[in-house]
């Protein structure tokens, strides 16, 4: 399939089936341990950026709840639309996350779950730059990536009948790459998903 604009296929994809993701995907229990993880290591109001927060659940809603000062950026509309309805105490913004800005030093911590990886191979390492300068000193990463490499398409994404788009290198190419944002990786480890998977890092800035 010959895609013109990739972002612009990931966000219809996500418009057309916001509620029908959080439905296949057990979103709640597979983040609740990276979640309760990451509140052990920022400060008790931290302020959060969650980068592809998608409907805000459960990232967004948990990290609130929870007395934090939550910032979502994610590229759909839908998406927004609805967490603003879901998480009302957090603010969300409607933006591609690699145009989006903030100032440097703004967050306690950078949370992006399955969301690099729907975004052109060539703009990653320079997000990964910017989000090291959106974080304080000692503030952490939490991020998924892919765990090999590979760039493509499904048509009929979740049975869903929406297209969907996705691009990523391999862990080690990451690693390498969120090094060179002048991130220190403290942890990594293999997240199984069907026949294959994802990589999960923690990464601090110094």
């Amino acid at each position: 399939m010959d895609i013109d604009d990739p972002k612009d296929v990931v966000r219809r994809g996500y418009d057309a089936l916001s509620r029908h993701y959080e439905q296949s995907y057990a979103t709640e229990t597979k983040y609740q341990p990276w979640l309760d993880t990451l509140q052990q290591r920022i400060p008790a109001t931290a302020t959060v950026l969650d980068l592809g927060c998608g409907s805000g659940l459960p990232v967004a809603r948990v990290l609130s709840a929870a007395g934090h000062r939550v910032t979502g950026v994610d590229i759909s509309g839908e998406q927004i639309r609805r967490a603003r309805e879901l998480v009302p105490e957090a603010e969300f913004r409607q933006a591609d996350a690699t145009a989006v800005e903030f100032p440097g030093a703004s967050f306690d911590a950078v949370v992006s779950l399955y969301a690099l990886i729907h975004i052109p191979l060539d703009e990653q390492p320079p997000l990964l730059a910017r989000i090291a300068t959106w974080l304080r000193p000692g503030g952490w990463f939490l991020g998924t990536t892919g765990h090999s490499a590979w760039t493509g398409t499904d048509d009929n994404w979740l049975g869903g009948g929406a297209t969907m788009w996705w691009s990523h290198a391999d862990a080690a190419t990451y690693r390498d790459w969120l090094t060179r944002a002048g991130l220190t990786v403290e942890g990594e480890e293999f997240v199984p998903e069907g026949d294959s998977g994802h990589a999960l890092f923690w990464a601090r800035r110094p």
